[in-house]
């Protein structure tokens, strides 16, 4: 796990990323508290834990950047494709 910084927020977490796909994240009450997704987010779950946070948009932005950037190891060797957000269309 590595420290990484939202770059909207400040917020900083551990991280580590398995593959360009999956990330783990670890927050800290400090984290909780100074993310701004997660103060403004109100749960939209059916699901019986109402109060789950679905994540924050910023964060998985500022985690993929330290990636792209080398500041943050991942664990694959499967190359970073070039356009990911062509399978989300």
């Amino acid at each position: 796990m590595q420290p990484v910084s939202c770059l909207t927020c400040g917020a900083e977490v551990l991280a580590r990323k398995s593959s360009w796909d999956q990330s783990t994240l670890q927050w800290t009450a400090a984290a909780l508290e100074r993310c701004i997704e997660r103060r403004t987010t109100t749960a939209r779950s059916e699901r019986p834990n109402r109060n789950a946070f679905p994540g924050c948009s910023a964060l998985r932005a500022s985690v993929r950047e330290a990636a792209v950037r080398g500041e943050l190891d991942v664990q694959s060797d499967e190359p970073l494709r070039t356009n990911p957000e062509a399978l989300h269309d």
